[in-house]
Parts: C-alpha cells; sequence; structure tokens
C-alpha cells in the first residue's frame, strides 16, 4: 500500500498501538503526535537532509495563523461556526488518523470523539500552514485522509515562503476543485462560509524571501 503518512518516531516503531495507548500517552507528552492504524508520528519534523526530528512552528508560520486566526475569530463572532488551534486534536474516525490541523472550522456543532472527550470530530473547514517540512505531506497524504471527513467542505494551504494560498473546495457534484491565489492583491474565498479574507491580511506583517 502507498505510504501515506511518513516513518514513525524511532521510539515508537517496535509496535502497534491502540487507541487509547496513543491517547494516553499524549496526555503525558509534552510534543503532539498523530496517530494513524496503529503507529505514532511526530506532528512537525525537519526532514532536511533526510534527518527526522521535532521542529517547531517558524516565525512567519505563526504570524500567519495569528492574522488569520484573529480575522476567523472576529468574522464567525456570533455565527454558528467555531474556529479552533492547533492546541485542539481532530479525530477520523473513517480511517483512524489524529491529529491537529493549524486552524480548523466546525459549522455542525462540537462532536466529541467516543475515545476521548478532548478531541473533536467533522470540520467543515480545515486550514494548513505550509513549511518546507511538511508542505508535500500537507499537499498530498493529508489531504487524501482528510477527504474521508463527510463534513469537510474546505481545505484551505498557505504557504509561509512565499505568496500563495492553494483553496480546494467541494463543488456541487461532490468533486474537489482547487483555486490558487498568488498575488497579494487577492481575496480568498471561503465558498462554505460566504465571505473572503484578502492575502494582504493574511501576510500581514510577514517578510518574505520569495512572492
Amino acid at each position: 500500500m502507498e505510504e501515506i503518512v511518513n516513518e514513525p518516531n524511532v521510539e515508537y516503531k517496535k509496535r502497534l498501538f491502540s487507541v487509547a495507548e496513543y491517547l494516553e500517552m499524549e496526555k503525558a507528552s509534552q510534543e503532539k503526535h498523530e496517530y494513524f492504524q496503529g503507529e505514532i508520528f511526530p506532528l512537525n519534523r525537519d526532514e532536511s537532509n533526510g534527518v527526522k526530528s521535532m521542529s517547531g512552528a517558524g516565525f512567519n508560520h505563526n504570524l500567519i495563523f495569528s492574522s488569520l486566526f484573529g480575522f476567523l475569530s472576529t468574522k464567525l463572532a456570533g455565527s454558528k461556526c467555531i474556529p479552533f488551534g492547533s492546541d485542539v486534536r481532530m479525530n477520523i474516525p473513517e480511517n483512524t488518523l489524529f491529529t491537529y490541523p493549524d486552524i480548523s472550522v466546525y459549522c455542525n456543532g462540537i462532536k466529541h470523539s467516543t475515545d476521548d472527550n478532548d478531541t473533536i470530530l467533522e470540520p467543515t473547514v480545515i486550514i494548513e500552514i505550509l513549511s518546507p517540512s511538511t508542505k508535500n505531506y500537507d499537499r498530498g497524504g493529508k489531504f487524501k485522509l482528510y477527504r474521508d471527513i463527510p463534513t469537510l467542505k474546505e481545505y484551505i494551504l498557505i504557504d509561509s515562503e512565499a505568496i500563495s494560498v492553494e483553496a480546494f473546495y467541494l463543488n456541487g457534484n461532490q468533486n474537489w476543485e482547487l483555486i490558487e491565489y498568488k498575488q497579494i492583491g487577492d481575496a480568498v474565498k471561503f465558498v462554505s462560509m460566504d465571505f473572503e479574507v484578502a492575502l494582504s491580511d493574511i501576510y500581514k506583517h510577514v517578510r518574505l524571501s520569495k512572492s
């Protein structure tokens, strides 16, 4: 079977773990991990030169998160949609994945996992902020797993190194379509929530080496 996720952490490669074991270890861990079909994976890693180790989000990543999450929190205030950051764990029962999206928006109420009350299900929108070490996974294997979420309407990928946003949305024929935004004057359309956010607001204060 084609490998969907990256290699698990060395200390977790010896055997498969149950969901209960993963959740118990995650509560005691200072780092976040993903869980997929019995294996445990570091959420963020630096894979340059073949080295796989934990790495935190870069400064641009944090600036983009701060600007966009602030915008969404204000825009969605009083609506039925609730945005969350990466401290909130999400589960996809359809394929077993437990993960922490950079930003997720829930517009159909909050449904908790039967395995863990701190884990929630069925987001409407997922936003990942790309970094060099995660962009291939976010674009490929992770999106493949996210497409199993029955309520997901939009998947937004934001580059932290260049002005570039890839917005996937589920059209009326239940097919995923892609719209790309690459100019600072563009505005990303959130189709499911019927509003736009300017790239100039997303990339506010961000200093980029390329565009």
